[in-house]
């Protein structure tokens, strides 16, 4: 069960700069709950920086614990900045987050161990003082059933923390909602006593009811 993590809270792009030995390094810290939202904010800041001459990125589209993360050195050489970037987000413990650092050359190279050192502390000066706020892991359920059971289903969610996604009221009533992941095992399990499993229930990755 992935525990309780911290996201960026970031409307517009969180922003840092430093200098080392006259290069320019830029960072941008945003959100991305999954892999479009990462690569979107990647592209946005090549939009905005189409002259630097690298802009490297990171990111962890997901929970901490998740296997949906990529990097990219842009041209640096080899493991100096993707690398070194996405360790930096590992180590924080942060989910759902993505790190763009665009990089103006100053002239002077810096050498592998030094490109590595600057990329990762890129990334820490972004993460400072970073607005954060806390995410609990949820589960997205389905439940179908007939007009009689509503009364409790209806009397569960005031039992649960729970929000509801939508609700179709048809020959059968069936809504989506989310749940925590701590209470999905025990929700469900309450709504199949109650209802003397009259009350069908899948999870995200099952196929919806129609």
């Amino acid at each position: 069960m992935t525990p309780v993590y911290s996201v960026p809270v970031t409307p517009e792009p969180h922003v840092r700069e430093l200098e080392i030995k006259r290069s320019q390094f830029i960072t941008f810290v945003g959100q991305a709950s999954d892999r479009a939202a990462a690569e979107a904010f990647i592209r946005s800041i090549r939009e905005l920086h189409p002259q630097a001459r690298h802009v490297c990125w990171a990111y962890i589209a997901g929970a901490p614990d998740t296997t949906v993360m990529s990097m990219s050195d842009d041209g640096e050489p080899g493991g100096t900045a993707g690398r070194p970037m996405l360790k930096v987000l590992q180590h924080s413990g942060l989910g759902e987050i993505v790190v763009a650092v665009v990089r103006y050359f100053g002239g002077i190279k810096l050498g592998t161990g030094g490109l590595q050192r600057a990329y990762s502390d890129a990334v820490i000066l972004g993460l400072a003082e970073l607005p954060t706020e806390q995410r609990i892991p949820q589960t997205r359920l389905t439940l179908e059933y007939d007009y009689p059971m509503e009364a409790v289903v209806r009397h569960l969610l005031d039992q649960y923390p729970t929000t509801i996604e939508h609700c179709d009221f048809q020959a059968r009533v069936c809504m989506k909602l989310l749940v925590a992941d701590s209470d999905r095992e025990n929700f469900i399990l309450a709504l199949t006593n109650q209802s003397g499993g009259a009350i069908r229930v899948v999870s995200s990755i099952q196929q919806d009811c129609s």
